[in-house]
């Protein structure tokens, strides 16, 4: 595709984009010869954008003699063409900020915030796969027959869970059964765990069963509950969008996948394998089959391990010099508050 494009095609090409990024109006040929700098007549600037709707990269609105990109227009544009902005040491230092927590969801709904704030669109994080497992388990008695547990995730995520005990526990017995799942269990995935104490209970002392098998079960419960997010901020603002406010059937369709998240999940995993970030235009990406919508993520790390990834969601006619920095910069910011956050946990 590079080599269909001489130097003066992508110039224009260039030139066209980025004027309808700024305007959002379809840009002609008068206006297309100042904004590129190339000294071309009408007629020759008017050829080379036949070549260029020919190609697919650009196209005619019906009410307009000016051009607009396609989706394979801002895909060549933004492989090929695009020079990003860096982020002001101003603006980077303000973004540190906003990354703070005291839990691993805290971090990602700041990043979330952060992705929307900075970008004016809608910000997504899509949580790290968990591993049903825990590092720590504490038993605390509250009532006769009521027992606080206090579950920590390997990440440091910290649940609590009241459970409705068969007996009544002393503190020194809920003592004693934390020490044994802390013991004998601790960083094991719960299934192993739920298999291993069916053997252990033979060992154990008949009025602990019921307390160890019940902490099991609710354990598996509150893992399975909180694995797989996605986090969503600032999706109202697409509302305000001048490139989507007058497509109420773009926008409800956008809104199903926010509401269903399955379609946003499947495609955040894609972005999941790739490193750096990656940039999915309109209906080329074919699990957002919407035109008018385009996917900025990079995937966020701890240990050098790729757990997650986030990004933003925007209309197709976004800033990408300005929106990929933002990214790329929040996937960084993240993956250092995270690393942070499991290190001291």
């Amino acid at each position: 595709m590079v080599r269909m494009l001489d130097a003066r095609s992508r110039i224009l090409l260039k030139a066209l984009v980025e004027r309808y990024i700024a305007d959002g109006e379809p840009v002609g040929s008068r206006t297309l010869s100042k904004q590129s700098g190339l000294e071309l007549s009408p007629a020759t600037i008017r050829n080379v954008m036949a070549d260029l709707e020919e190609l697919g990269f650009i196209t005619s609105p019906h009410t307009s003699a000016g051009r607009i990109p396609t989706p394979r227009g801002y895909r060549f544009f933004v492989d090929t063409l695009l020079i990003t902005q860096p982020m002001q040491q101003l603006a980077m230092k303000d973004a540190d900020s906003q990354i703070h927590g005291q839990q691993p969801q805290e971090l990602i709904s700041a990043a979330a915030r952060m992705l929307s704030d900075l970008s004016s669109f809608a910000g997504v994080v899509a949580a790290p796969h968990k591993t049903p497992a825990f590092r720590h388990v504490e038993f605390v008695r509250l009532s006769e027959r009521r027992v606080l547990m206090v579950l920590v995730a390997p990440d440091g995520d910290v649940q609590n869970r009241i459970l409705n005990a068969d007996r009544n526990y002393s503190p020194s017995q809920l003592v004693e059964a934390g020490n044994f799942f802390n013991e004998h269990f601790a960083g094991l995935p719960l299934d192993q765990v739920r298999g291993r104490l069916t053997e252990d209970l033979k060992r154990l002392r008949e009025d602990m069963v019921g307390l160890m098998t019940i902490a099991v079960e609710t354990g598996g419960e509150v893992a399975s509950q909180s694995s797989d997010g996605l986090i969503v901020s600032g999706e109202r603002r697409l509302l305000h969008s001048q490139d989507l406010s007058g497509s109420m059937q773009s926008l409800r369709k956008l809104f199903d996948m926010f509401e269903q998240r399955t379609q946003l999940l499947h495609l955040f995993d894609l972005a999941n394998k790739a490193d750096g970030v990656q940039i999915f235009i309109g209906g080329e990406s074919q699990v957002v089959p919407l035109d008018e919508f385009s996917l900025v993520t990079a995937p966020y790390q701890v240990n050098g391990q790729i757990i997650g990834t986030l990004g933003v969601i925007g209309p197709t006619r976004m800033a990408y010099d300005r929106v990929i920095p933002i990214v790329d910069l929040t996937a960084k910011l993240l993956s250092s508050a995270m690393q942070r956050e499991m290190g001291e946990s």
